[in-house]
C-alpha cells in the first residue's frame, strides 16, 4: 500500500477524534465562573447592607472602612498558607471546603442584628475576618485549574472569564440584594447568600475533577490540551513534599517579572475594592440616591466591566493567533485598560448623575479589558507550585482589600467628599501601566531552581 492510501485513513480518523473530542473543560470554565460570581456577591454583601448597617449600628466613615476592610486583612494573610494547602492537597477538595465554609461564616453573619453596640461591630469584624480566611485558596486554585484544562492560547480567554464573574456577580446580585435589603433588611442579604453558597459546594463536588481523572473528558480532548500546554493535573508536583516553600517564595520574591506583575495587581485591585466597598455608599451618600436606586445604579458599570472583562481575553487571545509574543498578547490590553479606567476621575467635574454612571461604567469597561493578571499567572508559574505562586500574586493583588476602603474612608472624613478618593483611585490605574510597561519585561513561565 502506497505511502499517500496509508496517510488518508489516518488523517481521516484524526479528523473524526477532532469532531468527537469533548468540551469538558467549557463546563470547567462555567464552574469556576459560577464559584467566583458567588464569591464576589458574599463580599458585595456589606456594601449592599452598609448604608442601614451604618444607620443601625451608628458607624462613622473611618469605622465603616474599617469593617470593609476586615475581610481583605485574613484574606491577604492567607493567601501563602492557602497556595500552600492546594499544592499539597487535592485541589477540588479544598475549594468545596473554602466555598462551604466562607458560605457559612456569610450566613451567620445575619446573627449580627441580635446584639447592639460595640458587640455588634466586633462580632462583625470577626465574621468578615472568617469569610477572609476561608475565601483564600480559591483565586490561586482557579489559576491551577486553568493550567491544567487549557492550552495556552485559549487560557486568557478562560481566565478573563471566570475572573470576570466579579462584574457579573454585580449585575445579577446587587439589584437582588439591594431589593432585600428595602424589603427585609439588611440582615437577611447574609443568610440567602450563606445558603446558595452552600449548596453549590455540593455541586462542585459532583461537577469538577482533574482532566486526568474526569470521567466526563474522552482521549481526544486529552491529548488537545495536553498538545497545547495544559498541564492535566489540578494538583501541585509538590504534593507529599515538605520544607520547599520557603525556598519557592524567596525565588519568586528575587523575580523582578513577577515583583512587576505583583505591584501591578495591587494597583489594578484597587478599582476592584472602591468598586465592591464605596462605590454604593459613593451614590448614596454623594449622589443622593437611595440604596435601591444605588443598587440599579450600579448594574452598568458592572455589566461594562464584565463586557470588558471577556474582551479583554478575547483580544489577547486573538493577539497571540495573529503571531504576537505572549508578552504583547497580555500587555497590550492591560495597558489600554488601565488608561481607560483612568476616566473614573472625570466623575469630579460633572454633575448629572446619569454621566456619573457612565463614567464608572467606562472605567469599569476599561478595568474589565485589563484584568488579565490571572492569565498571567497560570502563564507565568512554576509547575510544581502554581498554588503557592497564585497565592502570593493574590497577597499582593488584595492588600488594596486592606489599604484602599481605610484610604477612602480617612479621605471623604477630612475632606467630606469623594472628589480626592476618585482621584486616588484613577491614579493607581496609571501606576498599574507603568508596571507592567517598564518593569515586568518579558513574560514566560518561571523555572525553580532546585538549590
Amino acid at each position: 500500500m502506497s505511502a499517500s492510501s496509508t496517510g488518508a485513513p489516518s488523517t481521516l480518523l484524526a479528523a473524526a477524534d477532532a469532531g468527537r473530542r469533548t468540551r469538558v473543560r467549557l463546563l470547567i470554565v462555567a464552574m469556576l465562573f459560577a464559584a467566583t460570581t458567588i464569591n464576589y456577591a458574599d463580599r458585595a454583601t456589606i456594601s449592599i447592607a452598609g448604608p442601614d448597617m451604618a444607620k443601625e449600628l451608628g458607624l462613622s466613615p473611618v469605622q465603616m472602612g474599617y469593617v470593609f476592610s476586615a475581610f481583605a486583612w485574613s484574606y491577604v494573610l492567607a493567601q501563602i498558607p492557602g497556595g500552600w494547602l492546594l499544592d499539597r492537597y487535592s485541589v477540588k477538595w479544598v475549594y468545596a471546603a473554602a466555598v462551604a465554609l466562607w458560605s457559612a461564616f456569610t450566613l451567620v453573619q445575619g446573627a449580627v442584628g441580635f446584639f447592639t453596640g460595640l458587640t455588634a461591630v466586633v462580632l462583625l469584624f470577626a465574621l468578615r475576618l472568617a469569610v477572609g480566611l476561608t475565601e483564600a485558596p480559591v483565586f490561586p486554585a482557579n489559576a491551577r485549574i486553568v493550567a491544567a484544562w487549557f492550552p495556552t492560547r485559549e487560557r486568557g480567554m478562560a481566565s478573563a472569564f471566570f475572573n470576570s464573574a466579579q462584574y457579573f456577580a454585580t449585575v445579577l446580585f446587587t439589584p437582588l440584594m439591594a431589593w432585600i435589603v428595602h424589603t427585609f433588611g439588611w440582615h437577611h442579604v447574609f443568610t440567602s447568600m450563606g445558603l446558595l453558597g452552600i449548596a453549590f459546594a455540593v455541586l462542585w463536588l459532583r461537577v469538577v475533577d482533574s482532566p486526568k481523572n474526569h470521567p466526563s473528558m474522552n482521549q481526544a480532548e486529552r491529548d488537545y490540551i495536553e498538545a497545547g500546554g495544559a498541564l492535566l493535573d489540578m494538583d501541585g508536583q509538590s504534593r507529599g513534599r515538605q520544607g520547599d516553600a520557603g525556598r519557592t517564595l524567596r525565588q519568586l520574591l528575587a523575580n523582578r517579572m513577577l515583583l512587576g506583575i505583583y505591584v501591578g495587581q495591587y494597583c489594578i485591585t484597587v478599582l476592584t475594592y472602591f468598586f465592591l466597598t464605596w462605590f454604593p455608599v459613593y451614590l448614596v451618600k454623594e449622589r443622593g440616591l437611595s440604596i435601591l436606586q444605588a443598587g440599579f445604579a450600579a448594574v452598568l458599570p458592572a455589566l461594562c466591566g464584565f463586557i470588558g472583562g471577556i474582551l479583554g481575553g478575547v483580544i489577547s487571545d486573538l493577539l497571540l493567533r495573529r503571531g504576537f509574543s505572549l508578552t504583547a498578547a497580555r500587555k497590550i490590553p492591560i495597558v489600554g485598560g488601565m488608561l481607560l479606567s483612568m476616566s473614573i476621575i472625570g466623575c469630579n467635574y460633572v454633575q448629572a448623575d446619569a454621566v456619573v454612571v457612565g463614567l464608572m461604567a467606562l472605567a469599569f469597561f476599561g478595568k474589565g479589558i485589563g484584568a488579565l493578571g490571572w492569565a498571567v499567572v497560570a502563564d507565568t508559574s512554576p509547575r510544581e507550585s502554581g498554588g503557592l505562586s497564585g497565592g502570593l500574586f493574590n497577597t499582593f493583588g488584595n492588600t488594596a482589600g486592606i489599604t484602599t476602603p481605610i484610604a477612602i474612608g480617612y479621605i471623604v472624613q477630612s475632606t467630606g467628599s469623594f472628589n480626592g478618593a476618585l482621584v486616588f483611585v484613577g491614579l493607581n490605574a496609571l501606576v498599574a501601566c507603568f508596571c507592567y510597561l517598564v518593569v515586568v519585561g518579558e513574560i514566560r513561565r518561571v523555572e525553580l531552581k532546585a538549590h
